[in-house]
């Protein structure tokens, strides 16, 4: 029983610091287009907002390392549900994975929209 708890715990945790890598990953991968244009859109301006345009040719491998992340803690999300527990045991019921989740989700929208700015900006702009 104590080996099971230490497994819930250490799986939330890594749940947990997957979500962050991802949305690390995610703003890395969107700071040469999506996170200027934000920073603009908020009233931030200034000459060093155009050094997040050096980081373009850095963004497949953030998009990589991000997509790892995800991938890792999707996967511990959806694995942490299936763990068999005894009734009335502590993981009998289980923690919510609401924050992690909407880490997760969070992420996974800034990647997709950053690919698709890439993707659909030389249409618009041209």
């Amino acid at each position: 029983m104590a080996r099971q708890e230490h497994l819930r715990a250490s799986t939330g945790r890594a749940q947990g610091l997957l979500a962050a890598g991802g949305l690390l990953g995610a703003l890395a991968a969107s700071s040469c287009c999506i996170l200027p244009l934000v920073l603009f859109g908020l009233g931030v301006s200034g000459a060093w907002i155009g050094n997040f345009t050096q980081l373009a040719s850095y963004q497949q491998y953030f998009i990589a390392a991000t997509l790892v992340f995800l991938g890792g803690g999707y996967w511990l999300v959806y694995r942490s549900r299936k763990l068999a527990c005894a009734v009335g045991d502590a993981c009998a019921r289980p923690l919510s994975n609401r924050p992690v989740m909407f880490g997760l989700v969070a992420a996974t929208v800034l990647v997709i929209a950053a690919v698709a700015f890439d993707l659909l900006a030389p249409i618009f702009l041209s």
